[in-house]
């Protein structure tokens, strides 16, 4: 089994630039926000029960998942959002995990959980928990930026997430997003050669009688 590395953060946060980054160093990417989208694509796994619990007004003309109408509907009714957990996160895990195993031979892999600390069981998932980072003023703006929600829609995003000082607390390593691309590559270059000499020294005291 390689050696797992959590990336996780808030929206807005840098979780995807990161991983970038990380990619490009050669290590693979287990992103749960792409398994999610394959999910609930149209023909996706996820498609006919999300249909059976909300019916067709949370789909789009061509079957796939409507976010913007299910973001509304599991905003305004708690319920609603926890029906809709209890389809896709067993689905989720059930993909991540497949495609960790598949990635056995690699030194470090990078599993992305947008929701990796609300997920309460998140240290028996990884190996390493590395939180991406940055003021709450510049996930909105970012998000605002990309997304075109408004202030509002993106502040109730955040405040559904885990707290900054609930991540900050569950991180064993955190990158400060905040200061520019050739700062998060300068960090995620430190963090690549500190995650290989972790996985060499788990796997060599693994082979120790």
């Amino acid at each position: 089994m390689s050696f797992v590395v959590g990336l996780t953060g808030g929206i807005g946060s840098g979780k995807s630039a990161a991983a970038e980054r990380f990619a490009a160093r050669g290590v693979p990417i287990v992103d749960t926000d792409a398994i999610a989208r394959a999910l609930t694509a149209p023909g996706g796994a996820a498609i006919a029960p999300i249909r059976a619990a909300f019916g067709d007004a949370v789909l789009t003309s061509d079957g796939a998942l409507d976010r913007a109408a299910m973001r509304r509907w599991v905003f305004a009714d708690p319920n609603a959002r926890k029906r809709l957990e209890a389809i896709l996160h067993p689905m989720i895990r059930a993909e991540s995990e497949a495609h960790v195993s598949r990635c056995a031979n690699a030194e470090y892999l990078i599993l992305v959980v947008p929701l990796l600390i609300e997920a309460g069981d998140f240290r028996s998932r990884v190996d390493r928990i590395c939180v991406v980072d940055c003021p709450e003023e510049i996930q909105i703006a970012r998000v605002m930026a990309r997304s075109g929600l408004s202030r509002e829609e993106v502040q109730a995003i955040i405040a559904a997430q885990a707290s900054r000082v609930a991540r900050l607390t569950a991180a064993d390593d955190v990158i400060d997003n905040s200061r520019g691309l050739a700062e998060l590559d300068a960090q995620v270059a430190s963090l690549h050669e500190k995650y290989r000499l972790m996985a060499r020294a788990r796997q060599e005291s693994s082979r120790t009688p």
